[in-house]
């Protein structure tokens, strides 16, 4: 046998370009250079999806609006980094994170959407904007869940049990009418079918969100839930007790300032600092105690516009209410962006078609089952000039997109169900939010057109007050006092009941003689308010002005007065552009409209 004595041959030295290449691919496995490119490129579609949302509406491109463009860039990058097979720590950062999303996406949003609430015209249709929020979103849940299971039995598609179809139905109803809301800002529509939409998408997704996590208790712990009140208790509780939390934060805000003297002292900077402390402080001790952080920052932020922000200073009001704004619009884009992302970033089932296409059969369905029958409910109880028109109703129930509550909600399923049915779920939400954010978004414009909802000449609906509250609110008379709406011909059988209304009504004004709005209103003006703000008034009038961004605007050719003190809001929300002292930097805020003289 033969040894080979010869040497062992030593390597050569690597060459300058090979030693170079050889670090620059050790410096790839360097996560932290992966995380800040990742980062990098989502800040680069963030500002290209402003740039493309100004340009749209410059040019006054409607069937594509600023979430669909940030939806479609996101998918684009998405489907590159799955196509050119990227780097897996790059591509983790660019996956839609659940916890990211919920505790840091999630509550500058909804916080920022009840903080520019339009109080009055909210709460003068609140018993509509309830019955659709909390009892339309569980009827949609339960025709969803029992069409989807229904289709399961008959083999039609994809098989789930009963509280797991239910557990879809609850997901799937979280609506989100970003795009109709901005058409309805951007071309005009009617105030008060405004504050019915964006009212019961704020509470649609409080709502859906503990129904999903009663259900998903229900599966996770079946002998603890054998009767029906279980989750009922469980859906109540959770419910009650965030709204608590919600308006004890709130109240304690309001106190804090009112007699801690900040505002007389030229802090406005320590003032806008703790504000802004007090939403994430309701937010997580509600998620902290296992209720819903959705539901306490909402009505947090209902609360403070309402009690803590007149009891700072003037400067302090204008720094926190920009602030909001701007980290909601920040987060509501990102959001978009996020979910295109991971659309192909996530791993999806759609092996299972035939689900997908009868799930959105069964959101249609729902809708309409939630939508028209309520509709002709609140018709019965209300007066009958003010009744919700069939063009309301038809735009109500086109306005329920799905979006980004619906998508993490679907994403968490993954977790919830470890049976391989969240991943179905989750594929199928995906479908629905795509279909709906591009199709139904972008034919939002013309639908409304078609309904005769847009334009400067579209009359206002009217809204839940008293006779005297409403045509002191100005949101259904004319300038002559007169109905805009001309009640209908055919006799109906609810006499009876608009008799006790009406009586109802003379006798709460003969106990109130001194009350300008609904009793709630006065209780309100007269004894809450004065408790907890030391606001006069007028100050609380232009509070609330300068908060949802209204004010008198200047004729062409003058120049701005101070906003005049008034109590008469906006009768509808007008065309921005073309009007007189139009500003192109107000086009992501509620239209100013001038008051009637």
């Amino acid at each position: 046998m033969e040894v080979n004595n010869s040497p062992t041959p030593v390597p050569s030295p690597l060459s300058p370009i090979d030693q170079t290449h050889q670090d620059l691919v050790a410096k790839s496995a360097n996560p932290e250079m992966f995380a800040s490119l990742s980062i990098l490129l989502q800040l680069v579609l963030l500002g290209s999806a402003f740039v493309c949302g100004h340009i749209l509406r410059r040019r006054k491109i409607y069937w594509m609006h600023e979430a669909g463009s940030a939806l479609l860039m996101g998918v684009v990058v998405g489907l590159l980094s799955r196509i050119f097979n990227t780097e897996e720590a790059f591509r983790r950062w660019l996956n839609f994170s659940n916890e990211f999303f919920l505790l840091f996406l999630l509550p500058p949003i909804i916080f920022e959407s009840g903080f520019s609430l339009q109080v009055k015209s909210f709460f003068e249709n609140f018993g509509a904007i309830a019955l659709f929020a909390f009892v339309g979103t569980f009827i949609a849940a339960i025709v969803t869940g029992v069409i989807m299971y229904v289709v399961g039995f008959l083999w039609l598609s994809y098989q789930l049990p009963f509280v797991e179809c239910l557990i879809f139905g609850a997901l799937i109803s979280a609506t989100d009418p970003v795009t109709v809301l901005a058409i309805f800002q951007e071309l005009g529509g009617d105030v008060n079918l405004y504050a019915l939409v964006f009212g019961e998408s704020i509470l649609n997704d409080a709502v859906a969100i503990v129904l999903y996590r009663t259900l998903v208790s229900v599966v996770a712990n079946p002998e603890q839930h054998r009767n029906i009140y279980d989750p009922a208790v469980v859906f109540l509780t959770i419910l009650m007790g965030s709204l608590a939390i919600g308006t004890v934060v709130a109240l304690a805000c309001a106190l804090l300032f009112k007699y801690a003297g900040l505002a007389v002292n030229n802090l406005h900077n320590l003032e806008s600092c703790l504000v802004i402390l007090f939403p994430y402080c309701a937010y997580m001790m509600a998620d902290g105690l296992s209720l819903s952080g959705i539901v306490a920052i909402l009505f947090n932020g209902v609360l403070m516009k309402h009690y803590a922000l007149p009891n700072l200073s003037d400067k302090a009001q204008e720094n926190v209410t920009q602030f909001f704004r701007l980290i909601a619009t920040l987060a509501e884009t990102f959001v978009f962006i996020y979910m295109g992302v991971a659309i192909f970033n996530t791993e999806q089932s759609w092996t299972h078609v035939s689900f997908t296409f009868f799930a959105i059969i069964a959101i249609l369905a729902a809708r309409a089952a939630n939508v028209f029958p309520l509709s002709y409910i609140i018709n019965t109880i209300r007066p009958r000039s003010k009744n919700i028109p069939m063009a309301h109703q038809k735009a109500l129930w086109f306005s329920g997109l799905r979006g980004a509550m619906a998508f993490a909600l679907a994403l968490q399923s993954i977790e919830d169900l470890p049976t391989g049915h969240g991943k179905v779920m989750f594929t199928t939400t995906t479908a629905i939010v795509v279909l709906t954010v591009l199709g139904v978004g972008g034919s939002t414009a013309e639908v409304l057109r078609r309904l005769d909802l847009l334009g400067d000449d579209f009359q206002p609906l009217a809204g839940e007050a008293l006779d005297g509250a409403g045509e002191e609110a100005g949101l259904m008379r004319s300038g002559n006092g007169e109905s805009d709406y001309t009640p209908p011909s055919s006799p109906t059988s609810r006499g009876s009941l608009q008799m006790r209304l009406k009586n109802f009504q003379r006798a709460a004004k003969q106990y109130m003689p001194e009350a300008n709005g609904t009793f709630l209103e006065t209780v309100d003006k007269k004894y809450i308010r004065p408790f907890f703000t030391t606001a006069s008034e007028e100050d609380l009038t232009r509070v609330e002005s300068q908060a949802n961004g209204q004010g008198p605007q200047a004729e062409v050719g003058e120049v701005s007065s101070p906003p005049e003190v008034t109590s008469r809001p906006p009768r509808r929300l007008a065309s921005r552009e073309g009007m007189p002292g139009f500003n192109p930097r107000q086009k992501d805020e509620l239209p100013p409209v001038r008051p009637p003289t």
